[in-house]
């Protein structure tokens, strides 16, 4: 056993002898979407004031190096809910409209989800809002462990009424939903913890918002006429919503008095996509579907009351697929050796100390980058590879390539090692289907990754 695996599974068990399945936590995971980088008011945000996602991080710990494992949404949700590399089981790009996806578009079967975990566990598991991990009936959330769904398959939806939109779903039912999308979420999320409130929970919260198309109500647009481009406007609206439907979840936690049995945890599911909805990811470059730190580096926030520290600041790169290992630590239950992820709770309480990953990876197409320490080596496919130091230029704009040939080589061989455990993907993204008839490689390489 590798000794990584060990102390995995070591910190899962001190944990499991310490919490009786009575005391268990509830978890609450709450996922925006395309939300970059700098646009909540606690990563340094000006025009959007969003003081209740803030108090996660304000009454919890703020991530400043939190990562997820894809820089475009549906990877990051088959790595953040099998704690796994998405590559490890192909699940490499996005699949495109129900329509015109790949037959073989789904989660794959043969992974475990964090709520098969959980609810094998004894816990109540619910999904509200955006799947998008399969279209077809064998991969519908229902089928891969939650006991409720209230929600959309695809990886859009309008959030006004739309006709021919894609229905709204309860279960497998469709249903008229005619409140604004995101109040409606967070209806659904308080109603869920309602039903549930006297035993464990796992929510999983996984909003649209902040994702095109760009659709706000008059309540939430009047809170920003100041702001003059309409576009920016829209997208503040938008924010401000989610931020509202945060603060009701919140508060069904608080009125419960679940707040120090209840570990709250949020995140994006990639950086911004700066051009269509002006959602920013200061001060990093880069934005949605790049692995340069705005594609891939996002707001991430852990609160449990009681349990972690409060209004602190780390530092240490984690990813979301740490989500997975700390969830399932906090729950008292054993940590399964196929895990990437780490259980980050006895790094935020203090009992260890260090990084938790030697390194963190990525391989999206023909783009590679790896982060090791504060080196991390990029390559965008345009032939060339790029190095930067991110303690000195958070912003890539200094490529020590040239001027670090060593260092270089180190990460590019330690990339090549962990990309040689990978498989081909699946299927390719849609315009790349296309364009291409032949067969995908099995292997991939820092130098020759398929275009």
């Amino acid at each position: 056993m590798l000794r990584r695996d060990f102390l995995k599974l070591a910190s899962g068990s001190v944990l499991h002898a310490a919490i009786a399945p009575a005391s268990r936590p509830n978890i609450l995971f709450i996922a925006a979407d395309d939300l970059g980088y700098g646009e909540l008011s606690i990563q340094g945000s000006r025009d959007i004031p969003t003081p209740h996602i803030d108090s996660i991080g304000a009454e919890g710990i703020r991530f400043t190096n939190g990562y997820v494992s894809c820089p475009v949404c549906s990877p990051t949700r088959a790595g953040w809910l099998t704690g796994r590399y998405q590559q490890r089981f192909g699940h490499e790009f996005n699949p495109g409209p129900a329509q015109q996806a790949s037959p073989d578009f789904g989660l794959p079967l043969s992974e475990t989800t964090l709520a098969d975990r959980l609810k094998a566990a004894g816990y109540a598991t619910g999904l509200v809002g955006k799947w998008h991990l399969g279209y077809r009936e064998p991969f519908h959330p229902l089928r891969r462990g939650f006991d409720e769904f209230f929600g959309f398959l695809a990886g859009a939806h309008p959030y006004l009424p739309r006709r021919g939109a894609e229905p709204i779903l309860r279960g497998n039912s469709p249903v008229q939903e005619s409140e604004y999308l995101t109040d409606a979420f967070a209806r659904e999320a308080v109603a869920f913890i309602e039903r549930h409130k006297q035993r464990p929970f796992f929510l999983y919260l996984s909003f649209n918002a902040v994702h095109a198309p760009l659709e706000a109500t008059d309540k939430y647009l009047a809170r920003f006429s100041r702001i003059a481009d309409q576009r920016r406007r829209t997208f503040a609206a938008m924010l401000s919503a989610l931020d509202d439907a945060v603060g009701r979840v919140l508060a069904a936690i608080r009125t419960h008095k679940l707040d120090e049995n209840t570990l709250v945890i949020f995140i994006s599911d990639n950086g911004g996509p700066t051009r269509n909805t002006t959602s920013r990811n200061d001060p990093l470059r880069g934005y949605k579907g790049q692995v340069l730190e705005g594609g891939i580096r996002v707001p991430f926030l852990m609160r449990w009351k009681g349990r972690l520290p409060e209004g602190r600041t780390w530092d240490q790169p984690v990813i979301a697929l740490d989500i997975v290992p700390t969830a399932l630590a906090a729950a008292g239950l054993p940590l399964p050796d196929s895990l990437d992820g780490v259980n980050l709770l006895p790094y935020l309480t203090g009992e260890r100390r260090g990084a938790p990953h030697p390194a963190l990876y990525w391989r999206f197409g023909n783009q590679a980058a790896i982060r090791k320490g504060d080196w991390k080596m990029v390559r965008l496919g345009d032939g060339a590879t790029h190095l930067y130091n991110l303690a000195e230029d958070i912003g890539e704009t200094r490529d020590l390539a040239a001027a670090q040939p060593a260092r270089l080589k180190e990460l590019s061989e330690d990339w090549e090692a962990w990309n040689r455990q990978l498989v081909a993907p699946r299927w390719q993204p849609r315009a790349r289907r296309a364009r291409r008839k032949k067969v995908v490689r099995d292997s991939f390489s820092v130098s020759g990754l398929p275009a």
